[in-house]
């Protein structure tokens, strides 16, 4: 097992989640990168956030391929 997989493992990472401030995110915004994460109203889907406040509804396929489902 390798570091990353017994830090998930662990538990830790909901602990580390938990105490999350969003504060990455946001500076990833403020930079003008967009970002993903998971609602559970979506559950088979990732929500993509744009700097502008956009949202989409996407799906990343095996390949690494992001595909749009919807805009939100």
């Amino acid at each position: 097992m390798n570091p990353n997989e017994a830090f998930l493992a662990s538990g830790g990472i909901e602990a580390a989640l938990a105490q999350d401030d969003d504060l990455a995110a946001q500076e990833h915004l403020a930079a003008g990168f967009p970002i993903y994460y998971g609602d559970d109203r979506y559950p088979d889907e990732i929500i993509k956030e744009y700097p502008d406040g956009r949202q989409q509804l996407v799906k990343v396929a095996l390949d690494g391929q992001i595909m749009v489902i919807r805009d939100l």
